[in-house]
């Protein structure tokens, strides 16, 4: 069965758009620092998996991932209405940005 919604979503990720507002040196240190203890965490899930660690112990940590994603997208989603689609709208291209903000947003709901 053909993904539709999918088939909506990836040229967005194929155009490899820049922020329209660069992100502050903070920003990207605070996103990078989430996104390395993220991996740390997955790595410890790999190490549990091979030390044959009991399922509910893993589903916990897998929760824990899948919270601490979740918390980062929602930072760069936030960060991308405030600026990027702000920006756009106020240039008067709303009703591409409102279409494109949508399909990232479903796109952001299916993690």
């Amino acid at each position: 069965m053909k993904d539709t919604k999918n088939d909506e979503i990836m040229p967005l990720l194929q155009e490899q758009k820049k922020p329209l507002v660069p992100r502050t040196e903070d920003e990207m240190a605070k996103l990078l620092s989430r996104l390395k203890k993220i991996e740390g965490q997955v790595r410890g899930l790999q190490k549990m998996v091979e030390d044959e660690r009991y399922c509910i112990d893993i589903l916990v940590q897998i929760s824990a991932v899948n919270a601490a994603l979740k918390k980062v997208g929602m930072q760069v989603l936030k960060r991308h209405t405030t600026h990027c689609v702000a920006d756009a709208i106020k240039k008067d291209d709303s009703e591409e940005t409102i279409d494109e903000l949508m399909k990232t947003i479903e796109l952001f709901m299916k993690i």
